[in-house]
């Protein structure tokens, strides 16, 4: 599937959902869910990244609502659902469970187009290569395969810091020097403390870096949003709490799992200057599983809405639609 610079695709119009509620899916955890389009169109659920980032209206917006019935859903602890920023039960292992629970008893569809980008990629394969008999197909975005080398990438000296040397300065600030030997850990207890200003200054610290990484160019409207209290503490916390916890993967595991994503259909699209989750672990992936497409867009970042990104995301939806 080829994407043209020159004519690129935007989002569908703003559409509202058709059914919106909460699912109880145990241990306290209450999930926000909508669903829209067509409610006899394809099936389809989009896995938001973070983990902790939550959804918003503008991604069931990358879909055909005349084509596609769409489930857009928070996960664990952000967005509307509740306990906020909770870390209790709150796995990788919760989720896809919640994603099955969500299609059994939301959606009830036997099977359903999987998309999810940055953590969602993760979340996405996991789920497929647990449950391939129930995805039709993968739309994935920036590839994060939760192994150690891409956590080092992000939060340790010598990766991302060497791209944005100032701003990592910055997310050193809060950290004490004698404890900078592990950042994720560090991070971990002032995002764990008792101290709500400790807690929402390391917060900030930590989104905030994550938004510098994420665009090719800087985009105040981007850090606003990471930055924000009530965004910031969900996403730091509970990304933190996976990172400390690798996932809750094992090293290697999804590409070793690759081959249960044989005969899955797929389209892979990442930026050639994602510094947030660079193209190398899609590459690996694309080598593990080569009946996938793997689009790098050249003037692509990490983002969604980045004009190429956005482009290769609609039109792969498009291309999915009528299967």
């Amino acid at each position: 599937m080829d994407t043209q610079t020159g004519n690129r695709r935007g989002l569908y119009p703003a559409f509202e959902p058709y059914q919106t509620g909460m699912l109880d899916v145990g241990n306290g955890h209450s999930l926000y869910w909508e669903l829209s389009g067509n409610p006899d169109g394809k099936p389809a659920v989009f896995l938001h990244g973070g983990p902790g980032g939550g959804s918003s209206p503008e991604h069931r917006r990358q879909f055909d609502p005349d084509k596609y019935k769409i489930l857009v859903f928070d996960q664990r602890g952000c967005g509307k659902s509740t306990p906020y920023a909770s870390l209790e039960n709150n796995t990788t292992d919760d989720l896809v469970g919640d994603i099955e629970k969500l299609r059994t008893e939301v959606a009830q569809v036997d099977k359903w187009l999987v998309f999810g980008g940055s953590w969602g990629s993760t979340l996405s394969i996991t789920y497929a290569e647990r449950y391939p008999d129930r995805v039709t197909e993968l739309v994935l975005r920036g590839i994060f395969l939760f192994d150690q080398y891409e956590i080092d990438w992000l939060f340790a000296p010598g990766g991302a810091s060497q791209v944005y040397p100032d701003k990592f300065e910055d997310f050193l600030a809060p950290i004490p020097e004698g404890e900078r030997d592990n950042l994720v850990e560090a991070y971990q207890r002032q995002l764990t403390s008792d101290d709500k200003a400790v807690q929402l200054r390391a917060a900030q610290a930590w989104s905030a870096w994550e938004g510098n990484t994420v665009t090719v160019l800087p985009n105040a409207e981007t850090m606003e949003h990471f930055t924000s209290p009530e965004v910031a503490v969900a996403i730091a916390r509970i990304e933190n709490h996976y990172m400390v916890n690798g996932g809750w993967l094992e090293e290697g595991e999804l590409l070793a799992g690759a081959s249960k994503l044989k005969g899955i259909p797929g389209i892979i699209v990442q930026g050639r200057h994602d510094t947030c989750t660079p193209p190398s672990a899609a590459w690996s992936l694309k080598k593990a599983w080569p009946e996938v497409d793997l689009q790098i867009i050249p003037d692509g970042g990490h983002l969604y809405n980045e004009p190429g990104i956005l482009d290769g995301l609609v039109r792969a939806t498009d291309y999915f639609a009528d299967r």
